[in-house]
This record gives structure tokens, sequence and C-alpha cells, in this order.
């Protein structure tokens, strides 16, 4: 996306040498629990859903398998929500109602992990070009995750009172999944909820630990083709023609002002040239010039400044540069863009006291805010304002980070055919019960219930 994820630990302003040795969870009922069910039913079921990832919006199998876990449970479930999405829904007496999400598609990446239940699958990616596929971003720790909690808190309705609506999201690699399933009616069909989590498994926290980041915690994500319209000619004779390469060069150039010169200092910003294509041949020059970007942003307000700043930079380079108005360049921005993923400060003060209740506060960390992008930041923009939160689970463990850092490493990142959680046990089962925990504080029934 799925855009994101983070490159390496220090983005996330983490310090693993600053963290303490993975904690030992409190043996208390519900680790316990979550311990067993590890063994006896969740490795497996992530194992599974490691070896037989799909792609954006074809997660048949995939949906179906988490549909049949959470009917068993007793949820009412509803599948093709959004396309491949699923809708699972279980009513315990008056209280809020709380949605928990897991989001479910693989990537187009060849698996190269080594492990015995490594993905050898392959898919139809949405450009028509088959590729191997791999759960690269860890959707099926996700997944596991959410199956474990909603085990835990089935087994639990004594103690929680309320609605929980958990839903297996498509296609969020591409940014779209969220939005389909809200167009396809998530807030009208099913109950509307007051309160919306999830979590995000990352390679570079070490196992044990959980991070966060209260107010904005990822970027708006846009995607901006820049057509750069030339005369082209022979590249013995420029002064005929108008160079587009030269006229590209001096966009890239200049768009670097919007974030040195346009933007204060501290309002975060990144403009991106990712691609420049132009040209066939040694000595002719191209009447077109195509610069791919990529603009995050956290506000609205920045996001706009960036995108009208991109074409305002772009049409005054090519009237200095003399083309007409006919022949300024043309600026396609995607229609469908991933929000800045913000964490309502209430909901997340909330959530991270549950947490530090079980794991202690040194294994909660608040962190700082990225640039990468994650479209669960949907569900809240909508005329609902729903509060959400996201968090982070370890994803190494910390002695295969310490190797890392001895040998001047970091470990494989989030879509790296080298990644997959070490120690998946530990994530997963810290995961669910997180899940469960925060969905406990939440759904806790009222005084003299």
């Amino acid at each position: 996306m799925k855009r994101h994820l983070f490159a390496a630990t220090a983005v996330l302003g983490l310090s693993l040498a600053a963290q303490p040795a993975v904690l030992a969870q409190s043996e208390d009922a519900l680790s316990r629990a979550i311990a067993a069910d590890y063994d006896a039913h969740l490795e497996a079921l992530y194992q599974h859903f490691h070896a037989h990832p799909e792609l954006s919006h074809q997660e048949v199998e995939t949906a179906a398998r988490l549909a049949e876990e959470l009917r068993a449970l007793g949820f009412d479930v509803t599948e093709q929500v959004g396309g491949t999405g699923i809708v699972a829904v279980m009513e315990n007496g008056e209280g809020p109602t709380l949605m928990m999400r897991a989001d479910m598609d693989g990537l187009p990446v060849r698996e190269q992990t080594g492990l015995s239940y490594a993905s050898t699958d392959t898919g139809v990616d949405h450009r028509g070009v088959e590729n191997p596929t791999m759960h690269a971003c860890a959707h099926d720790t996700h997944m596991t995750a959410l199956v474990g909690a909603a085990r835990q808190l089935v087994e639990r309705t004594d103690d929680w009172s309320g609605t929980l609506v958990l839903i297996g999201q498509p296609a969020e690699e591409l940014g779209e999944g969220a939005v389909a399933m809200i167009e396809d009616g998530l807030f009208e069909r099913f109950p509307t909820p007051d309160f919306n989590i999830s979590f995000h498994t990352f390679s570079a926290i070490p196992t044990g630990t959980i991070t966060y980041v209260p107010g904005y915690a990822m970027a708006n994500v846009d995607s901006v083709d820049i057509y750069v319209h030339g005369r082209g000619g022979h590249g013995a004779y420029p002064h005929t023609t108008k160079d587009p390469i030269y006229l590209a060069s001096m966009i890239v150039v200049g768009l670097q002002s919007l974030i040195s010169r346009e933007l204060s200092p501290l309002e975060p910003g990144v403009v991106t040239v990712g691609a420049f294509n132009a040209g066939a041949k040694h000595n002719i020059i191209s009447d077109e010039a195509h610069l791919q970007l990529t603009v995050r942003s956290y506000s609205d307000e920045t996001r706009n400044h960036l995108l009208t700043g991109i074409q305002r930079i772009a049409n005054a380079q090519a009237e200095a540069y003399g083309l007409t108005e006919a022949e300024y360049p043309r600026i396609e921005i995607e229609e469908t863009y991933t929000p800045a993923l913000y964490n309502n400060p209430e909901l997340a003060s909330r959530a991270v006291g549950a947490l530090r209740a079980r794991f202690g506060n040194e294994a909660v960390v608040e962190t700082d805010p990225v640039m990468g992008g994650e479209d669960f930041s949907q569900y809240h923009r909508t005329e609902h304002d729903i509060p959400t939160f996201m968090f982070w689970v370890g994803g190494t463990t910390p002695a295969r980070l310490d190797e890392y850092t001895a040998n001047g490493q970091v470990p494989p990142s989030n879509h790296s055919p080298f990644f997959a959680p070490d120690d998946p046990e530990g994530t997963i089962t810290q995961a669910a019960e997180a899940m469960t925990s925060v969905a406990l504080d939440i759904l806790a029934p009222a005084e003299g219930e």
C-alpha cells in the first residue's frame, strides 16, 4: 500500500538499544488461553494464510476461510462486502459498538524466506500480469490475531456488553478496500461503530513491544503524473526544438521549493519524483517526458497546497521556457488516494491504558509519525466521524535485531521477499491479547450491570 510501510526502525523513531528485553507476559488466564489456542488452532491457521496469499480484490479463498472461522464462533457473517470483504457481527447486550479490522491481501512478491510453509502460489495482478504472491506485509498475522481475539471474546461474553463488528478488508495494498466496503454500505447495512481499532505487524519493532502514535500517525498518499510536452527534433539542433527533458528537469528542481520554501519547517511534507521517462535514442529530442510522483502530507490544507503547487510550478516553468498555454504540462492526480491516518487522542489514551495495564509501561512505547500510508484511515473520514486507533506490534525478535545491528544491517522491511515474523507465535499471541484487552476495556459493562 500499501504504499507504506516503514523502511527501518529509525524511521519509526524507536531506538532498539533503548528498548528493554521482551517483557514476560503476565501468566494470567487470558495469556494462557491464547498461548494454548496458538498451539491448538492459530498456528495452523497462520501457516495456511501465509502459504496461500491472494492479491488485492482477489481474496476469495482467504475471505471464505476467515468467514468460516468467525461463523463457527457464532458471528453473523456476510460475505462479498465491497467485493471480497467480509463483515461478522455479534450482539451481546446493551453497550457500544466496536469494529475491529484485519486486511487480507497479499503482494506480487516471490517469497524468499525459506520457511517450510512459504508461498509458492501465483496470481494475476490488477494490470493483468501474473506474479508470484506472498504475504510480505504480514496481513496473515492480522487475520490470525483477529480470529484469536474473536475466540477469546466469545469465551468471555460475561465480561463485555455491546456489539462486535469484525471485518476482513480486501485491497489494502492498493488503498482501495476500505472505500469499497464503505461504499457498499458498511456503516448502513451493519451496526455503525462507536470506535474502530486495528493493528499492524512491523518488522523493525522487537517482538514483545507495541508502539503507537496519538494524532496524525501516517500520511495522505497521492500519486501524481506529469506529462511534459515539448517540440521534438534532432539532437544536433536543439535550438529548433523545445526539449521536454530539459523542461521536466527544471520542474523536478522547482518542485523541491514546495517543501523547502513554502511549507513551515514544522509541517511535514514529501514530494518525491519516483520515475522520469523520456526519449528513445541518443540523438533524438523527444516531444514528451513523463514524471511520476508520490506526494505525502498530514493535513488536508497541506495536501491541497502541495497538489495545487505542482500544477503552478509546472505551468510556470513551461511558460518561462517559451511554450504556449496549450503546451503546458498535463497533470493527472489519481482520484483514489489514501488519507492520513489520524489516531483519535482520547481513544488512543484509553487503548494505551488498557495495553499498559496488561503488558507494562515499558512494553508500550509512543513513537513518531511516519509518511507511509494506510487505508484504515478511511473509516473515520465519513459522515459518522468514528474515532479510530491503530497500533503496531513487533515482528522480529530482539536477538535477531541485535544481530542485524552488530552486522551493520537493518531487518528485512515489510514488503521484502525476505520478511516474515521470525517468532510468529510471539507476534500473533501478543496482537491477539492486545486486541482482546482493548475490546474488553471499551466494551466493559457499565457499573451495576
